[in-house]
């Protein structure tokens, strides 16, 4: 079972830590969070990640999340990332997080595309009716059969 680590701007890892307790009934085993602060030590905080990426990991490595891509969370994210042990993936958001929980005993390669389809499939335009979410998100399909998407 790989483990996680989330590293985000101050608060959003523990928030995101905190969401999958209560989606999951109890705290995931080998999840954890490390929140950046603003005037955090860069240096500092790296040895923390890699103390705690040391905790998390398991036979099959660690996926490491973090939210915004060239800031200094993902920065220090980065530096953990090693071929065939640790993956790193930008933009976390809560469906990323609970599909990377529900594939952590895929190969790490493997829970890392289904990690990124989550997050990505998990952001979507929310209609009043089931049929303008299917059109909003689907657009070229439902065009095809004469629905107008309408913004």
């Amino acid at each position: 079972m790989a483990g996680i680590l989330i590293i985000a701007h101050a608060p959003l890892a523990s928030a995101l830590r905190e969401c999958a307790a209560h989606v999951y009934c109890g705290q995931p085993q080998r999840l954890e969070a490390i929140d950046v602060m603003p005037d955090a030590e860069p240096a500092a905080v790296l040895a923390e990640a890699r103390r705690r990426l040391a905790e998390v990991s398991e036979d099959n490595g660690a996926l490491v999340l973090t939210d915004i891509f060239g800031a200094t969370p993902a920065n220090i994210a980065a530096r953990l990332a090693e071929p065939g042990r640790v993956k790193v993936l930008a933009g976390v958001n809560l469906p990323m997080l609970v599909r990377a929980i529900c594939y952590r005993t895929e190969k790490l390669d493997q829970l890392a595309l289904k990690a990124l389809a989550g997050g990505s499939q998990g952001v979507l335009q929310v209609g009043s009716t089931t049929v303008q979410n299917q059109i909003a998100n689907h657009p070229d399909k439902y065009a095809a059969e004469g629905h107008q998407h309408h913004q």
